[in-house]
C-alpha cells in the first residue's frame, strides 16, 4: 500500500532566519536538554496535519507560516503551508522549505468534520486510496467515514499520552466514540471497513438527542442570520488576505505623506524661528538708525550756531558802544581793546567746541552707514525667508491633502477588515456547532439486535506475536504474553492491563505497540501512514524498592540502559519512517546510522530548534 513520508518541517517570517528540521527517510533522532522545542515539533506535525490548536512556545511568536514537506504515494512532492491561528491549508504540488508568497495550487480546510466538503483530511486520504472506506460509529451499525486523524493517532505519539494511563487505541476516552476508535484498529489489522448500513435512528437516539439537535440547529441559524454576506469561509479568507495587503500597501503610503508633512513642519517652524530673529534684530536696527539719525541732526545743528556765533562776535564787538556783549562790563570798567580782545577769545572757543562736534559726527557717519547697509542685508534675508516660509506653507497644505484621503481610505479598509474578521468568526462558530450537531447525531443509539464484529483471532494472534518479538528484541523484562485486549482495547503484558504499570512500562508499551502495529501494517502491505512519531518512548528509572506501594505512577520494573540500547538498534531495522524524541543521547550507532539532531541549549552546536 501507498504510505506518506514526511520531508521537513520548517517555520519561517519575514525578517527571520529559518527554523527546519529535515527528516530522513529511515530514522530521525531528536535529542537533547529539556526547552529547547523538542516536543514542540511534535505538536506542530499533529497540527499541519489536521490539528486545531498549537500552543504557541515564544521562540515561534513571530513565525508566519509553517510549512511540512510530504513525498506522496506516488512519489511527488506536496508542501503543506499553514499560518498559526488558521483553518486554512494551502497545498503546493513541490516542495518548498523558506517563506512562500506564490499562489498555491489547492486550499483545503485543516480541521475535517462530518460536513467536509474540501479538507485535508480528503485531500490525503485520497491520496492514500483510503477516500471510501467507512467505519463504524456506534452499536447500532451506523458508519461514517475514515478520516485522516483516525490514522495519526495511531502513528504520532506525543510526550503526555506516552505514559498516559489511557489506553493508546481509545482517542478521547468517551463511550460515544469507543465504537469508532476500536473500528479503526480493525481497519488497520483487518484491511476491511464497515458496510455502509441505514439503520435510521432509533427511539432512544430521537428521546435523548431531539432537543439538543434542535438547538444547536437554532443557534445555526440565528449566526447565519448575521453573516452579512454569501460568501463561503474560503472566500472570506482570500479577501481578508486581499484587505491586509492593501491596508499594508495603505499604511506605507500615509507614513510617507505623514513623513513628508512632519519634516514640512519642521522646516517651517525653523523659517518662522529664523523670521522672528530677523524681526527682531531689524526692530533693533531702525531703532538704533533713528536715534543716530537725530544725533547727526543735532551735530550739524551745533555746528551751524557755532559758525553763526564765530561770525556775529567780530561784528557786535564793533559797531555796539555800551556794555560789553562779551563779558558784560559797563564802559567805565572797560579798559582799550576790551572788545578785541573778548571776541578773540569766543572765536577760539567757538573753534574748539565746533572741532570736537565735527569729530563726534565724524565718528557717528561710519556707523550710521554699516546700519543702513545692515538694514538692507536684513530686508534681502527677511524677504527670502518670508518666501521660504510661504512655500513651506504650500508644502504642508499639500500634504495635508494628501493625508485626509490616506486616512480615510485605511480607516475604510479598515473598517473592512473588521466585518471580514466578523464574518469569519460567526463562520468558525457555525462550524463548531455543527461538529458538535454532527457528533450527537447518531450517538446514544440503544444497543442493536446484530452483534458487533471484533477481529478475528488468527489476525490477533499474528499481531500479538509481532508486540511480543518487538518487546523481545527490546530486551524489556517482565512482560511476556504481551498481546491487544480488543475487548478492552488495552495493551496487556507480563498479566496486567498496561493502564495499572509504572510510567516507564506504560512508555514503553505505548510505544512498542505503536512500532508494532506500523510493522504489521506495512509488512503485510495493509493500510498506513507509513510513518511513527514517538516523543519521548523510552524511560530510564532506578531500581524499585521491595515493598512498593500499590501506586500505578510508580515503576515496576527495572528499564535498564540496555533496553535504550535495544530499543533504537531496533528501530534502525523498522522498516517504515520513524522520528524519535528523547532527552538522552542515542547510541554511538544510531549516530552514526540515523539522521540525529542534538538540542544543546547553549552557544555551541545547534541551541534548539529555533536558531
Amino acid at each position: 500500500m501507498g504510505d506518506l513520508q514526511l520531508v521537513h518541517l520548517t517555520y519561517a517570517g519575514s525578517g527571520k532566519p529559518l527554523a527546519q528540521i529535515v527528516f530522513g527517510p529511515e530514522l530521525t533522532t531528536i535529542y537533547g536538554a529539556s526547552d529547547t522545542g523538542k516536543s514542540f515539533i511534535v505538536d506542530s506535525l499533529g497540527y499541519m496535519l489536521g490539528g486545531t490548536h498549537l500552543t504557541l512556545i515564544p521562540e515561534a511568536e513571530e513565525y508566519t507560516q509553517i510549512l511540512l514537506g510530504l513525498l506522496m504515494p506516488d512519489g511527488s512532492p506536496l508542501t503543506l503551508v499553514r499560518r498559526p491561528g488558521t483553518n486554512s491549508v494551502h497545498l503546493h504540488g513541490e516542495d518548498l522549505r523558506d517563506l512562500v508568497h506564490r499562489q498555491p495550487d489547492d486550499i483545503v480546510t485543516a480541521v475535517h468534520n462530518a460536513r467536509s466538503k474540501n479538507s485535508l483530511s480528503i485531500h490525503l486520504m485520497r491520496a492514500l486510496g483510503l477516500d471510501g472506506v467507512l467505519i463504524r460509529k456506534n452499536e447500532a451499525g451506523g458508519t461514517r467515514t475514515l478520516a485522516l486523524t483516525d490514522l495519526l493517532y495511531l502513528s504520532v505519539v506525543t510526550e503526555d499520552r506516552m505514559i498516559a494511563m489511557a489506553s493508546p487505541v481509545l482517542r478521547t476516552g468517551t463511550a460515544t466514540t469507543r465504537t469508532a476508535e476500536t473500528s479503526v484498529m480493525r481497519f488497520l489489522l483487518t484491511g476491511e471497513g464497515d458496510p455502509s448500513i441505514d439503520t435510521g435512528p432509533n427511539a432512544g437516539q430521537r428521546r435523548v438527542h431531539k432537543g439538543q439537535i434542535n438547538l444547536l440547529d437554532q443557534l445555526v441559524i440565528d449566526l447565519a442570520a448575521k453573516l452579512d454576506t454569501q460568501e463561503n469561509e474560503r472566500e472570506l479568507r482570500d479577501r481578508l488576505a486581499r484587505v491586509r495587503t492593501a491596508i499594508d500597501t495603505q499604511s506605507t503610503a500615509l507614513r510617507a505623506a505623514d513623513e513628508d508633512h512632519r519634516e514640512a513642519v519642521q522646516e517651517r517652524m525653523a523659517y518662522a524661528r529664523q523670521l522672528a530673529g530677523l524681526d527682531e534684530r531689524m526692530a533693533e536696527v531702525s531703532d538704533l538708525l533713528g536715534r543716530f539719525n537725530l544725533l547727526e541732526e543735532q551735530y550739524r545743528s551745533d555746528l551751524e550756531r557755532l559758525v553763526m556765533v564765530n561770525e556775529a562776535s567780530s561784528i557786535l564787538g564793533y559797531f555796539r558802544v555800551g556794555t560789553c556783549v562779551f563779558c558784560g562790563a559797563d564802559p567805565e570798567h572797560q579798559h582799550p581793546g576790551h572788545s578785541q580782545q573778548e571776541a578773540t577769545q569766543l572765536h577760539t572757543a567757538v573753534r574748539a567746541e565746533a572741532a570736537k562736534t565735527t569729530a563726534l559726527l565724524t565718528d557717528l557717519l561710519p556707523t550710521i552707514s554699516d546700519l543702513a547697509r545692515e538694514q538692507e542685508a536684513l530686508t534681502r534675508t527677511w524677504q527670502v525667508t518670508k518666501d521660504n516660509l510661504e512655500t513651506t506653507d504650500e508644502l504642508i497644505a499639500e500634504a495635508e491633502g494628501r493625508l485626509a484621503p490616506l486616512r480615510e481610505g485605511l480607516q475604510e479598509l479598515l473598517d473592512a477588515r473588521s466585518e471580514v474578521e466578523r464574518g469569519l468568526e460567526l463562520h468558525t462558530r457555525i462550524s463548531e456547532l455543527e461538529n458538535k450537531r454532527s457528533r450527537l447525531d447518531g450517538e446514544g443509539a440503544v444497543p442493536a439486535t446484530r452483534p458487533a464484529e471484533y477481529i478475528p483471532s488468527g489476525v490477533l494472534s499474528d499481531f500479538d506475536s509481532v508486540l511480543q518479538r518487538t518487546l523481545g528484541n527490546w530486551k524489556v523484562p517482565a512482560v511476556d504474553h504481551a498481546g491487544y485486549d480488543q475487548y478492552n482495547a488495552e495493551i496487556r503484558a507480563g498479566g496486567r492491563p498496561r493502564a495499572s504499570r509504572g510510567k516507564g512500562v506504560r512508555s514503553v508499551l505505548h510505544s512498542a505497540f505503536t512500532t508494532s502495529l506500523a510493522r504489521f501494517c506495512i509488512e503485510r502491505d495493509l493500510h498506513h501512514l507509513g510513518f511513527v512519531v514517538l516523543d519521548s518512548p523510552v524511560v530510564t528509572y532506578r531500581q524499585p524498592v521491595a515493598d512498593r506501594p500499590e501506586d500505578p505512577d510508580l515503576p515496576d520494573v527495572l528499564i535498564t540502559p540496555a533496553v535504550v540500547d535495544c530499543f533504537y538498534e531496533d528501530m534502525l531495522a523498522f522498516p517504515g519512517q520513524a522520528v524519535i524524541i528523547e532527552n538522552g543521547d542515542p547510541p554511538l550507532g544510531v549516530l552514526s546510522e540515523a539522521i540525529t539532531y542534538s538540542f544543546t541549549a547553549a552557544a555551541d552546536g545547534r541551541p534548539g530548534f529555533f536558531p
